[in-house]
């Protein structure tokens, strides 16, 4: 280690040169302007005299650049070899921008509330054709996981251990998670993120959005910003297990300053890690806005379309350990086939139990939003959408000696012999209409006060039906014909009342208060056949007030309490036991920060307490489709502490890390499973046991090295700490904790005609790590004895995807 400190040394040793400098308008002063050095790490803001600093440069050329919203953008380049002072006056935009369309769900930095934002730049150098939350993962608190085991096709993320059902997704400010399961499925918006101009994330619970409730974190993303020129763009990856990703972009820039349209056409296919986990995957994005001086009108239309073979079962513990005799008692104890037992025996790590050659998910999806902004005057503004959603598809499966019977289906009467199994293959649909508006008006009559008024209506239709295709017995059946139909009818209302008040330059305060109304039903036949009849009215209230206090132009502290309650999902209905109705999961959450940054340094620290009344935890059991039972818990918690910090060491190096260490616990616990030797269920009590999935320590760091202006290099480190598959923190149910490094490397280059040039590489797991990221378990009693079923999702060894990017 020390010769590696000595062979840096002459990096430090250069001279330091310090570039300071003041950001106006025609009015004085501009707080907050965003200040960098093009192509560099290196960044800072505007303090509240408008000053800001760039220290510790090293003698060259740069190119400063001064952006604020409303403001055209300013550059300079200068020529560095002592300290200097460089000063900009920006000129107000003659059209109102894209930002104002997500501000009113944004926080900054008087909001009291915990987020990290990612730029176009960030994603653009991370975007090598995984599924959005791979280019997430490495934000503090979060968590991937890939069905097929390298970020192609189904993938989730989690946030401070709470999985893509407590994380709200707004597009633009539009709900993006499905009514009824209330997750995000990212297969469906395939290379979604090449149409993104920014992500803010925001964890905890945030500040009041549109859609479902944030328990565990927010993804607040704005699309595609309009380019002031003309531009195109292609985008290839070339990477392991036969991926491909292929995207082209164009954009018109501004046509007579007024008008601009953008599009994009993407298409990504991959034969996955996991045997047979291939991914067809494409979509478009297609937009179009008119740019007035107090107007702003856009058409956003963007879709997907995703076949994947499913992988959704994991691996059996026993094939995951290369355990033989395990393996064989799994055999034994689930009745498989000859040709079943053999692939489970030869298939090692990247098994998947479906062999079945259509064993597909198919989904179709296609998104439609209007927007309109405008300035009203100079204090106020309005910004609302309309929008529409429709998607439309099914998984299909071969089934192996299925009840006649769970299909509605009459015995059949062969020979004299009454057969009442037959193997078969269904289909199971969803056809789902989502539509509503979303509204926000923002009063600001001077720099000490700002109001913003919002909220949103939304109504969702979901047709779920199932129908078998074929079977060796067809009985009474035909292929048309819905052996199961039942409706989902959602409403979902919101105004909140959010406002910053700022009784000194040093002080903001902050509140916001929501309510919100769900109204949902589901009504016919559940594929169990059983009659369904949900009705359920909630009306919740979420108040959140916080305060941040500056100490100087370069940091400040702050700290909130929130308050959020969130409805169960569809599945928590339909799998409740006779009489057991879910309840609603309600939240306080506490969160308490320190900020500092200039520009060398950017670093924040913040502690938080979520406290849940009747969250909803899941079992470690999962239905058919991969998807987690879950029950009420009367309380449990989640403490932590986050660290997040990136540190310009010189021209060259750059260090960014972040950790996340939580203590995340159930006060009492009640495990159920099935007793098979007497009827009925095992109940065991548990007292403060780990919640499930909710690793203690989240850790990640990146060193960055620039050596020549284009070319960078950047070794990445992740840790992720054990994790529990249920909630009796019995450590022969665990995921086990593991270390992954990644490199990514890139090179920028120009030639005649050509904008830029990007070669880039990406090495996943660059140590041949074996670990798994997601799995699941379920128990039952036989023999006079437990039985435990433990499934994992193995990640791939060492991979790369390799990408050529061309801008015109």
């Amino acid at each position: 280690m020390s010769a590696v400190f000595a062979a840096m040394l002459p990096f430090f040793a250069l001279a330091q040169i310090t570039v300071t400098g003041k950001v106006t308008d025609s009015q004085g002063a501009l707080v907050g302007a965003n200040v960098k050095i093009k192509g560099r790490s290196i960044m800072t803001q505007t303090n509240a005299s408008g000053t800001y600093t760039l220290a510790n440069l090293n003698n060259g050329t740069y190119t400063i650049v001064v952006s604020y919203v409303g403001y055209k953008t300013a550059e300079k380049t200068v020529t560095l070899n002592q300290d200097t002072e460089i000063n900009f006056g920006l000129t107000a935009q003659n059209f109102l921008q894209d930002q104002v369309i997500v501000r009113a769900t944004r926080a900054n930095e008087k909001s009291a509330t915990t987020y990290k934002n990612i730029s176009k730049e960030e994603i653009e150098k991370n975007n090598f054709g995984q599924d959005l939350p791979f280019i997430l993962q490495n934000t503090p608190g979060v968590v991937v996981n890939s069905d097929a085991g390298a970020g192609v096709g189904y993938t989730g993320i989690r946030i401070r251990g709470s999985d893509n059902s407590r994380i709200n997704v707004t597009v633009n400010g539009i709900p993006i998670n499905d009514s009824e399961s209330q997750g995000t499925f990212y297969v469906n918006m395939p290379d979604f993120a090449s149409s993104v101009d920014n992500i803010q994330i925001q964890r905890g619970v945030g500040t009041s959005t549109n859609g479902a409730g944030a328990f565990g974190g927010s993804l607040n993303i704005q699309t595609t910003a309009s380019e002031t020129e003309p531009y195109a763009e292609i985008n290839n990856t070339y990477g392991s297990f036969d991926t491909w990703k292929n995207t082209i972009k164009v954009g018109t820039g501004l046509i007579n300053n007024r008008f601009s349209f953008d599009g994009r056409l993407s298409r990504i296919s991959s034969d996955g890690y996991v045997d047979r986990g291939a991914s067809l995957l494409k979509s478009f994005f297609v937009s179009g806005a008119y740019h007035g001086n107090k107007d702003l009108l856009r058409v956003n239309v963007f879709s997907g379309a995703e076949k994947t073979y499913q992988s959704w079962n994991g691996i059996p513990e026993s094939r995951l350990t290369n355990d033989l005799a395990g393996m064989n008692a799994y055999i034994a104890r689930n009745e498989l086939g000859q040709a079943d037992a053999e692939n489970l025996l030869s298939s090692g790590r990247r098994y998947n139990s479906f062999t079945y050659e259509n064993q597909t998910d198919n989904y179709w999806q296609d998104h439609y939003q209007l927007i309109y902004a405008r300035q009203l005057s100079e204090k106020f503004t309005f910004n609302g959408a309309l929008h529409y959603t429709k998607g439309k598809g099914y998984y299909e499966e071969y089934r192996v000696a299925n009840d006649l019977s769970d299909y509605g289906l009459n015995p059949v009467v062969v020979g004299g012999t009454t057969i009442e199994s037959t193997d078969l293959i269904r289909r199971r649909w969803l056809d789902n209409d989502f539509y509503g508006a979303t509204y926000a008006f923002n009063y600001q009559p001077n720099k000490k006060f700002n109001f913003t008024l919002g909220g949103g209506y939304n109504e969702y239709k979901g047709a779920h039906f199932g129908q078998v295709i074929w079977a060796q017995y067809a009985s009474n059946g035909n292929n048309d014909r819905h052996y199961y139909d039942n409706d989902g009818f959602k409403t979902d209302f919101n105004i909140y009342g959010k406002a910053n008040y700022s009784p000194t330059e040093s002080l903001s305060l902050f509140a916001d208060l929501q309510y919100r109304r769900v109204y949902y039903t589901i009504d016919g036949t559940e594929n169990k056949l059983n009659t369904l009849g949900i009705v359920d009215k909630l009306n919740f209230f979420n108040p959140k007030v916080g305060a941040t206090y500056f100490i100087n132009s370069e940091s400040n502290i702050y700290g909130s309490f929130s308050v959020a309650n969130k409805e169960p999902n569809r599945d928590d209905y339909v799998d409740a036991a006779a009489g057991a109705f879910p309840k609603h999961e309600h939240l306080n959450d506490v969160e308490l920060g320190y900020r500092f940054k200039n520009s060398k340094l950017n670093v924040g620290t913040n502690l938080y307490g979520m406290f849940y009344k009747n969250q909803l935890v899941v079992t470690g059991k999962i239905n058919d489709v991969g998807g987690n039972f879950r029950q009420n818990v009367d309380k449990s918690y989640r403490l932590g502490i986050e660290l997040d910090g990136s540190y310009s060491i010189n021209k060259q190096f750059t260090l960014n890390a972040n950790a996340a260490f939580s203590r995340n616990k159930i006060k009492n616990f009640t495990e159920y499973y099935d007793d098979y030797d007497n009827g009925g269920q095992v109940i065991n009590q548990y007292e403060l046991t780990d919640i499930s999935y909710s690793p203690n320590a989240v850790l990640f760091g990146e060193l960055a090295y620039n050596p020549i202006k284009g070319f960078a290099i950047a070794l990445q480190s992740k840790y992720v700490s054990k994790q529990y598959l249920d909630n009796t923190q019995n450590n022969d149910r665990t995921i086990n904790g593991y270390w992954v490094s990644n490199a990514r490397l890139g090179y920028d280059f120009k030639f005649a005609g050509v904008k830029n040039i990007n070669l880039g590489l990406l090495v996943n797991n660059l140590f041949d790590k074996r670990y798994e990221s997601n799995g699941y378990t379920y128990g039952y009693q036989l023999g006079g004895s437990r039985t435990t079923e433990n499934f994992f999702y193995p990640q791939a060894g060492t991979n790369f995807l390799l990408s050529l990017n061309a801008k015109f």
